[in-house]
């Protein structure tokens, strides 16, 4: 395996989130619990202090993991402007805060197509803007600590449905998470509401993830992980997979 380039490999059978990203990248990267509370600190946010953690769990008899977040209750509404200087400030690797600074430019640009707003006039809402700054920055730094030379995801699973937002009800899929499915392939499952998450699939953009069939590569560790929402008659979970290419 000597000189042989590293990737990561995602398949996403009952869709993904970032609380999910955070799961699988954080056992890819096989850091311990004091390490991810170390990340979670080098974002510089106070609210965030022991709000996460990682842990073993099972899903039809199956085990992996699943991140567990307990965010405080926030009332402010933060600009990508206000989010990009937070990642700047921030104790995290400077190739983690290009790709964190990425996915929320991605999203930022998203929300400024839905809303037919200039990106400078986004905000990120209450609890949804601490969320996204965990889960992006964590993932982020995960990402960057494993640096792979690539990221492969499977076609991204979607189902019809309602979600219930600030906004109000709307139809699934989100608003946002149609705007970054440009040139993304996908296939419907049989179930209802939300799969796909604004966070996951901005992330996914920004690393530049190739989608498509599993690429020709030699395994070397897998982690299977769960998010908090589990869909009957679906293969539930997501699998990453640390990985090397063939050839």
């Amino acid at each position: 395996m000597i000189g042989r380039e590293r990737v990561v490999v995602m398949r996403t059978p009952s869709g993904l989130s970032g609380d999910m990203l955070v799961t699988g990248l954080s056992r890819l990267a096989g850091v311990s619990a004091a390490e991810l509370e170390d990340l979670v600190t080098e974002i510089g946010l106070p609210a965030l202090s022991n709000v996460l953690s990682v842990e073993p769990c099972s899903v039809n008899g199956i085990s992996g993991w699943r991140a567990q977040i307990g965010l405080p209750a926030e009332h402010h509404h933060r600009s990508l402007a206000v989010i990009e200087e937070i990642v700047a400030e921030s104790a995290l690797a400077p190739e983690a805060k290009l790709l964190a600074r990425a996915t929320f430019r991605v999203l930022g640009e998203a929300e400024s197509h839905i809303h037919g707003i200039d990106i400078g006039e986004v905000s990120f809402h209450e609890v949804g803007a601490l969320d996204s700054i965990l889960d992006v920055c964590v993932s982020a730094a995960l990402f960057a600590r494993i640096a792979p030379a690539g990221l492969y995801c499977s076609p991204l699973p979607l189902c019809d449905g309602v979600i219930r937002c600030e906004h109000g009800v709307l139809a699934s899929p989100a608003p946002a998470v149609q705007e970054m499915l440009r040139n993304v392939p996908v296939y419907g499952i049989d179930s209802s509401g939300e799969t796909v998450t604004p966070t996951a699939i901005a992330f996914l953009r920004a690393a530049e993830a190739v989608f498509g069939k599993w690429p020709e590569v030699e395994v070397l560790d897998v982690a299977r992980a769960y998010g908090g929402r589990v869909l009957p008659g679906v293969p539930n979970g997501a699998m990453f997979f640390l990985a090397s290419r063939v050839g």
